[in-house]
């Protein structure tokens, strides 16, 4: 159900080191048997008469899914040369051969690039020096060699720069495997764990290693130790997470002092700690878990933490904690809560601290001066923009950060920034091919009136050569909408096939997200959640009103929780829509949360709601997409899905689209495409994910000329 890695899980990743019904298809298949489920005490019979497609071990479910997607390619066979010149244009601009900025770390440089023509990566470093040979790491062309799906999701490098821990994930399910390689030898190493999580840390032994383990649901619960050589079935097991609506994890902090273990829920976590020189030593607490308090922390030197946390503090604060009593009493505010203003992220250096900070649906990024307290912002000079800061060093006496900056129009940048001088310098951007000329593009913030009064921030872009204000374009409205994750306005290269064939594209920061800050999220979970969706119809009607679109030309895009918005839009006004694009949506909400034993589902208890509560339980099935499918005439559909995807089952987009054919009474295709060996996130090669990208838009593009044609 979850697009993104738990909430969780990322906070301590930012501490890590280092996109017509058909009686064919439905005969097909077996008779559809009535399944009655009764899942809770106050529930009433529900029948679910494609509940047998959830068994993909059934002979039967594949070939359905097969057929699936012969039906999809056979509707779209007659933009297969639109789908071509799609995807030359998609792959002319993606940098084929790019080489990142390197960052410093621990003595060494480390970098990607990639090779032209080449779908994967390679990981590589200098020592000392940027003139230094090039030592590659890991290269993941070779790796991935025989495998449909190769995820490197991180690697890790050992303190003293010997040896390296990866994790790697082959069938998209988040099941990872974890590998150690010898760095001086090129060796891989015979430890191997299986069925790992995401994080991971190194102690300062080079021996020792801490990982995460996955339960039965693919929730991260058991905290391990590993010492090199020895068999894995004497890893010592430092933590287990009992409460299934918490998920735990490792990192290492950012001055390598410190091993930090925690474990979260949507809406509270906990954090213990050990010293990296002692990694058999206990672990002590910084603060027991407490309804409702969130928070992380780091050590940059010295004799206190830093934490971010949101105690009697919605948009979060930072505060400190000595190491030696590092509990809540003792926490001290530097960077005191603002209203209006969310904190995301922070990182401290010698002379300065900084905080990258939201408004308005922007982003900031706030300086203070440790010594006197001084305060500056980094002057972005744009309307609508993307900018997230990071350290390209780990030198805590550096007086400099980095920042990527984005925007509709504006491609990846990575700018230099002197705290000192607040002097800036663009290192690097990205290269866009195919003839992209920045200045044709225009992008502006417009606001919608919600029905409740509520102002909700739009970001839009569009061709000034062919753009008309006059009601007569098409237009591509995205959103996400859940979890707190900001749609925020980033240069996306393939938006530009749809923007020269006469598309508006704009995002939807509609509540659910902290565009606007943590009350925006509130405002769009649990009992609120139908914000989310008529947030998202009260901009596509702006946008219809104001004359940047209309009806006939608006097409709607959302994946994951995005593609669950797609479907409760679809059955709140599928008059709205020209067409729906749902990426691997997750549909059938009340059966996926009565069932915890499948991934996430108890995890998302804080999100959608405790479903064994009527009242959050009737709420949930008042607006489930799967179960609020009526008799309509729905707009022209296509769902993506894939066999392997622990996140959001195949069954919940595939079993939607048959509910929908079975109640659609209109004329508009109803379509389906299923990866049969991919997980969550499609394809893994940077090519090759261009192809389900070409199919989708040629789907739109020739949607809007069939209505010119008509």
């Amino acid at each position: 159900m979850l697009k993104l890695v738990p909430f969780f899980l990322l906070v301590l990743l930012m501490g890590c080191q280092t996109n017509t019904p058909t009686a064919e298809l439905t005969d097909s298949a077996p008779a559809a048997e009535k399944v009655i489920h009764t899942f809770t005490e106050h529930d009433n019979e529900r029948e679910d008469p494609y509940h047998w497609l959830s068994d993909k071990t059934d002979p039967s479910v594949i070939a359905h899914l097969e057929k699936e997607n012969e039906h999809t390619q056979g509707m779209l066979a007659h933009t297969k040369g639109l789908q071509d010149d799609l995807y030359n244009e998609l792959v002319a601009r993606i940098e084929q051969k790019y080489e990142s900025l390197p960052s410093k770390r621990n003595g060494y440089w480390y970098y990607v690039r990639y090779e032209e023509g080449n779908e994967y990566p390679f990981y590589c470093r200098k020592k000392g020096d940027l003139q230094a040979p090039e030592e590659i790491i890991l290269n993941v062309n070779e790796m991935a060699k025989g495998h449909e799906i190769y995820r490197l999701f991180q690697y890790f490098i050992s303190p003293d720069n010997e040896k390296v821990a990866f994790l790697v994930d082959t069938s998209g399910d988040r099941r990872n495997t974890l590998y150690f390689k010898n760095l001086k030898t090129g060796e891989l190493l015979a430890d191997q764990l299986s069925n790992c999580s995401y994080s991971g840390a190194w102690a300062n032994d080079n021996q020792h290693f801490f990982y995460t383990l996955n339960d039965k649901t693919v929730r991260s619960y058991r905290i391990m130790r590993h010492a090199l050589g020895q068999a894995n079935t004497s890893d010592a097991q430092l933590y287990i997470e009992p409460d299934s609506t918490f998920s735990a994890g490792v990192n290492r902090s950012q001055d390598g002092r410190y091993i930090f273990m925690g474990s979260g829920s949507t809406t509270s976590s906990e954090f213990w700690f050990l010293p990296s020189d002692q990694p058999l030593s206990k672990l002590k607490a910084i603060q027991p878990r407490q309804k409702g308090l969130e928070y992380r922390v780091d050590s940059y030197t010295g004799e206190e933490f830093h934490i971010y946390n949101n105690h009697e503090a919605q948009n979060f604060k930072i505060s400190t904690a000595p190491l030696n009593s590092p509990g809540l009493a003792n926490w001290k505010d530097v960077v005191p809560h603002k209203e209006g203003v969310l904190i995301n992220n922070f990182t401290v250096k010698e002379k300065f601290l900084v905080v990258q900070e939201r408004s308005n649906a922007l982003d900031m990024i706030h300086v203070f001066d440790r010594a006197t307290g001084a305060e500056s912002y980094v002057d972005f000079g744009e309307e609508v923009y993307t900018a997230n800061m990071y350290n390209p060093t780990d030198e805590y006496s550096s007086d400099s950060i980095r920042y990527n900056y984005t925007s509709l129009t504006t491609p990846r940048s990575v700018v230099g920034y002197n705290l000192a001088t607040q002097a800036k310098k663009v290192l690097k951007q990205v290269i866009v091919g195919g003839n992209y000329d920045a200045t044709k593009y225009e992008t502006k913030r417009l606001w919608a009136t919600a029905a409740d009064g509520t102002k909700v921030p739009m970001s839009i872009v569009y061709n000034k050569e062919t753009f008309k204000k006059d009601g007569s374009q098409p237009c591509l409205l995205y959103s996400y909408g859940s979890y707190g994750s900001s749609s925020m306005p980033s240069f996306r290269s393939s938006v530009v096939s749809l923007l020269d064939r006469g598309f508006v594209y704009a995002i939807a920061h509609i509540r659910g997200g902290q565009e606007m800050g943590r009350g925006w999220y509130e405002d769009g979970k649990l009992l609120n959640k139908k914000n989310t969706f008529t947030d998202f119809i009260d901009c596509a009607e702006f946008l219809i009103n104001e004359k940047y679109t209309y009806k006939e030309g608006m097409f709607a895009m959302g994946g994951s929780a995005g593609g669950m918005l797609m479907g409760a839009v679809t059955n709140m006004r599928p008059d709205l829509f020209k067409g729906i694009i749902a990426y691997v949506p997750w549909m059938d909400v009340i059966t996926d949360m009565t069932n915890p034993d499948l991934p996430l589902t108890t995890l998302e208890y804080e999100e959608w709601g405790d479903p064994n509560e009527k009242e959050y339980y009737d709420y949930m099935l008042s607006w489930s997409p799967y179960d609020n499918v009526k008799a309509a005439d729905y707009p022209a559909i296509l769902a993506t899905g894939g066999v392997n995807d622990t996140q959001v089952p195949y069954f919940s987009p595939a079993k939607w689209v048959q509910k929908v054919r079975d109640n659609n009474t209109g004329g508009e295709p109803v379509l389906f495409k299923c990866n049969m060996g991919a997980g969550h996130g499609g394809a893994s090669g940077r090519f090759e994910r261009q192809k389900e990208t070409a199919l989708v838009y040629a789907f739109m593009v020739d949607q809007v000329e069939r209505k010119v044609k008509n």
